[in-house]
């Protein structure tokens, strides 16, 4: 059967680059509205001694939590032919437990979040597998990591329009769903029509693949210990935008902006502009090592600017919007180079029979539980503070952990790792660093 007049488009790398940089910004972008709409509301209240609110938020974030886990296995194992399908199935679950929130009153409507939560953690591993092991990921991820940028704003704004026109916040939830839902199931088609990688791809990058039992546990021996730092890191920056994200509203009224829901997409986009061009550059770098470690030391370099950041704000001389701007640069860079570059590249280098997506759940599900933790512990913290004093007292403590960790991660591996672009000898005849022994 001769190929579609699309499919004849798709052999053609820019029009390929284009194809797949929107379609899966615009899927992942998608499903921020069936998550994150809610946390425009404030929830008023304090049952059981604890903020409505924060209620709320722990329970969709102890379900994602949970997804993370879940996709360990699951994410690593998925056929290609599935993720479509798949992708629908859990999304459309989600929304129905949105319909639910509303209908169930509060607090135990949290409960109805945590269900919406726990099948949505699983679908950035099934839109990151179409785009995975390609001489242009970088680029590609890059604009599926825009859209959590810049979508969790825009998610928001929508969220307090539609509580500004009327609309409950109980109800909210689930008619921002429904208004994502259409231009979802146009770019999961997109993603749908994206090729196989090709040749050329897999001799650049290796060829993934589903991932057994022994292969996953096989990997854990070889690499377990030294990818400890970077997950760390990882788990770090997790926290900080997902507290940033969730309570957005109230850190910038803490800053003094009140009742400007455009504040929210404004802020992330510049921000969104700035991680995302900085990261698919590395593109640019064919050699793995080489790449590998630029996007170590960019990310330490951005921990650092948010650390400055943190001490003009303290001083007086930062205003709230370019502060909110310079922390976002300084959690997202290295927090989206391990997306689309450093589990990228290691695999590449290390010819692993592996998939980005069992190496991103593993930093994930260490990543959301310590901000569930969190959440469930920081009641624990002195009531009589303001939320905007609690943010930047952990932006302190996080930045400056996040900083020396990643330091030791870069003099690791800059001293280990072999030089080649890429290692096509089997595991057994690999350096003692990548053999595990």
């Amino acid at each position: 059967m001769p190929p579609s007049p699309l499919q004849r488009w798709l052999t053609r790398p820019w029009f390929l680059t284009l194809w797949c940089v929107v379609a899966a910004f615009g899927s992942y972008g998608c499903m921020y509205g069936f998550r994150k709409p809610f946390t425009a509301g404030s929830y008023e209240g304090t049952p059981f001694g604890l903020q409505l609110k924060t209620w709320l938020v722990t329970a969709q974030v102890l379900g994602y939590m949970l997804s993370k886990f879940i996709g360990i296995k699951v994410i690593a194992e998925m056929p290609a032919a599935r993720r479509g399908a798949a992708m629908i199935l859990l999304i459309g679950a989600a929304e129905l437990a949105l319909v639910l929130f509303g209908l169930t009153p509060p607090p135990y409507n949290a409960g109805c979040l945590f269900f919406n939560g726990l099948p949505l953690g699983l679908v950035y591993g099934l839109v990151l597998g179409f785009v995975e092991g390609r001489r242009m990921t970088e680029i590609f991820i890059s604009g599926l990591c825009a859209s959590f940028i810049l979508a969790d704003g825009v998610a928001k704004s929508v969220g307090a329009t539609l509580l500004n026109c009327g609309v409950s916040e109980r109800w909210m939830p689930g008619v921002a769903g429904a208004i994502f839902a259409a231009p979802l199931l146009v770019f999961v088609w997109m993603l749908q029509q994206i090729p196989i990688p090709d040749a050329r791809d897999v001799a650049a990058r290796s060829e993934r693949h589903p991932m057994t039992t022994a292969e996953r546990l096989g990997m854990l021996r070889r690499h377990g210990l030294r990818l400890l730092a970077i997950i760390l890191v990882f788990l770090l920056m997790t926290v900080l935008r997902s507290v940033r994200a969730d309570f957005a509203p109230e850190i910038w009224s803490g800053l003094g902006i009140r009742n400007q829901p455009a504040v929210f997409t404004q802020s992330e986009s510049w921000v969104a502009i700035v991680v995302i061009l900085l990261n698919a550059a590395v593109v640019l770098v064919k050699d793995n090592r080489r790449a590998f470690l630029l996007a170590l030391g960019m990310s330490a370099v951005a921990l650092g600017m948010a650390l400055l950041a943190l001490a003009g704000q303290h001083r007086g001389v930062l205003p709230p919007f370019a502060f909110m701007v310079l922390l976002g640069l300084g959690m997202y860079v290295p927090y989206v180079a391990v997306h689309t570059t450093i589990f990228e590249r290691l695999i590449s280098l290390t010819r692993e029979r592996a998939n980005i997506g069992y190496l991103m759940y593993l930093a994930d599900a260490a990543g959301y539980f310590g901000y569930a933790a969190l959440m469930l512990g920081k009641n624990a913290f002195p009531s009589g503070e303001s939320f905007l004093t609690f943010f930047i007292r952990l932006c302190v403590w996080i930045f400056g952990f996040a900083f020396v960790a990643l330091l030791l991660a870069y003099a690791f591996y800059a001293r280990t790792l072999p030089r080649q672009q890429a290692i096509t000898a089997p595991v057994e005849t690999l350096p003692p660093v990548l053999a595990g022994e």
